[in-house]
């Protein structure tokens, strides 16, 4: 979120000075590079809701930029897989948000058009995605990087912030390499943007809970049991979308994630 704020400011103000600071040696050593790599359609968020739009409007974005910049992607679609009747009524929920948010091609999928899609799988219901994707998203990122470096930018490895303070002329920003003056902040710190926050010394009135998804890995001899994307029906009682079976853009297929707290 960090590099692609700065990629699009850069192009809409060229004049500004602009610095990323990166507590870690590369970009996208977190949630970025560590995820499932999935390029998600917007099918399961609430239509006209702030997540629909910007995920609808910024899956073509993030298209566009892979064509315009020969990063590999492949568009190999998903399959949401209903195993009882009990998950029907929330198949059905998923199917109807997806129409509202308009995904063309959309379509419900028996149990034995499910095996021609994916012949490993059993179920009684399902839903084809067609738009649902795959990218490595550190590949993204390098290429953010080097365009914001190209456009006049500087990215600072290995700069911590430790504190910020503030005075009517300008914001100091206190990292583990030494200080920094500017007149405005942007805080893309993800899973640490609340306690970026504090030091600003504002009253922030919520906390982030960090949870880790654990992985597992196919082995090389049994990647081809999985065609493209399979997900489960998300159970509404947990803050995810379930174990899913993912191809990776770069070969190799994942299991994953579940959510463990990370304190």
């Amino acid at each position: 979120v960090g590099l692609a704020s700065a990629y699009q400011v850069l192009n809409q103000n060229p004049d500004l000075k602009i610095c990323v600071l990166e507590k870690e040696a590369t970009v996208a050593k977190h949630q970025t590079g560590n995820n499932s790599g999935v390029i998600h359609s917007g099918i399961y968020y609430k239509p006209g809701s702030k997540k629909a739009e910007n995920c609808k409007r910024g899956y073509q974005m993030l298209l566009d930029f892979c064509d315009t910049y020969n990063i590999a992607y492949e568009l190999c679609g998903k399959v949401i897989v209903a195993t009882s009747e009990s998950e029907i009524p929330q198949l059905e929920k998923i199917y109807d948000r997806g129409i509202a948010n308009g995904l063309e091609n959309l379509k419900y999928i028996n149990a034995e058009e499910l095996k021609e899609k994916e012949p490993h799988i059993a179920g009684i219901k399902g839903i084809w995605v067609p738009q649902a994707g795959i990218v490595d998203y550190t590949d993204v990122s390098k290429k953010y990087a080097e365009l914001i470096e190209n456009h006049g930018g500087t990215i600072k490895l290995n700069h911590k912030v430790i504190g910020i303070d503030q005075t009517a002329e300008n914001i100091t920003v206190q990292t583990s390499q030494g200080h920094l003056k500017t007149k405005l902040v942007v805080n893309c710190a993800g899973l640490f943007s609340d306690k970026i926050a504090k030091m600003t010394g504002q009253e922030i009135d919520f906390q982030i809970l960090p949870f880790r998804g654990e992985y597992y890995e196919l082995k090389p001899n049994t990647t081809d049991l999985v065609k493209g994307l399979i997900y489960p029906v998300p159970n509404p009682e947990f803050p995810f979308l379930g174990v899913h079976f993912t191809k990776m853009v770069k070969g190799g297929v994942e299991a994953g994630p579940n959510a463990v707290l990370a304190f």
